[in-house]
């Protein structure tokens, strides 16, 4: 991979990781439901007034990765750093999608991994145990928030089945008209769970690092990260590309440690490092097969 490409890929990693902190800070202003919901409907507008349809697609499957890739994956994991998981954290068990899409493949579409994959994804998810099992920390990570994020990714996981099977031919169209299904649950859910009163209070009483958090989900996070990473699948091996996204979560836990001052401890560091060599485990082992196939890249971070 050319320099040039090598460093929009390491870019692309920085945006994302650095988005779980960035999403600490909107919460700050957004309800979570709220957040996720207007994140989808500025994604949506004015994008889908100039660019096309995606032809040749299932509109069920569109609607599929609407549903899980964007409303389930993000309305989980909001209200999970809302209610508590450090963003650290989250932007490393939000990992565990690689997995998760793994069981979907063989539940769903019948395949058999290699033992390899299998392995790297239960080191993965033994990673996780060790974290949640962690009691250390004078303030220990609650466990029904982090099971939230663990609903986010396997909602990650089912939309990287329904993004696979699409085929899209312009995967920024697929991006653009599958966030037209994302704000309308959120919204309801929004006004169900988090109430009118809240959504106006928030509208009254956002201040400028709301908005600015608001913009860097949706121009930064969404339009730079999905569109330049796209770009790079097209001109090289996903083997040569997946590898980057392994960043995210260093990113994510060391912008946290900056910038939100989460100290993680021993036991969560070493957590991490069991995940990460899981997920590099499962990555590595599909290299022959991900040349063939060249899968879709994560529509959305």
């Amino acid at each position: 991979m050319p320099r040039r490409d090598a460093l929009l890929a390491l870019a692309v990693a920085v945006v994302w990781g650095v988005n779980f902190v960035v999403i600490h800070v909107g919460l700050r202003s957004w309800p979570p439901l709220l957040f996720a919901a207007l994140r989808f409907t500025l994604t949506v507008v004015p994008a889908i007034f100039f660019v096309p349809r995606p032809r040749g697609v299932d509109w069920r499957l569109v609607a599929g990765v609407g549903l899980f890739m964007s409303a389930g994956q993000f309305g989980f994991l909001f209200v999970a750093i809302d209610r508590g998981v450090p963003a650290g954290l989250a932007s490393l068990v939000l990992q565990l999608q690689a997995a998760f899409t793994l069981l979907f493949e063989v539940a769903l579409l019948g395949e058999r991994p290699g033992r390899r994959r299998i392995g790297g994804g239960l080191i993965a998810f033994a990673g996780i145990g060790l974290i949640a099992a962690d009691r250390s920390s004078d303030h220990p990570t609650p466990l029904l928030p982090l099971l939230l994020v663990l609903v986010a990714a396997a909602s990650w996981g089912l939309g990287n089945i329904c993004s696979r099977q699409a085929k899209a031919p312009n995967p920024v169209a697929l991006l653009v008209w599958s966030s037209l299904v994302p704000p309308i649950p959120l919204a309801i859910a929004s006004l169900t769970l988090e109430g009118p009163t809240a959504a106006r209070q928030a509208f009254a009483d956002v201040d400028t690092m709301g908005l600015l958090a608001l913009a860097y989900v949706v121009v930064l996070s969404t339009f730079f990260g999905y569109t330049t990473w796209n770009a790079l699948l097209h001109r090289h091996p996903a083997t040569a590309v997946a590898p980057f996204t392994l960043l995210v979560p260093v990113v994510g836990i060391t912008a946290a440690w900056v910038f939100l001052g989460e100290r993680p401890t021993v036991v969560e560091l070493l957590g991490a490092a069991v995940v990460l060599a899981g997920l590099a485990r499962t990555a590595t082992a599909g290299r022959v097969r991900s040349e063939a196939e060249s899968p879709g890249a994560p529509l959305l971070k």
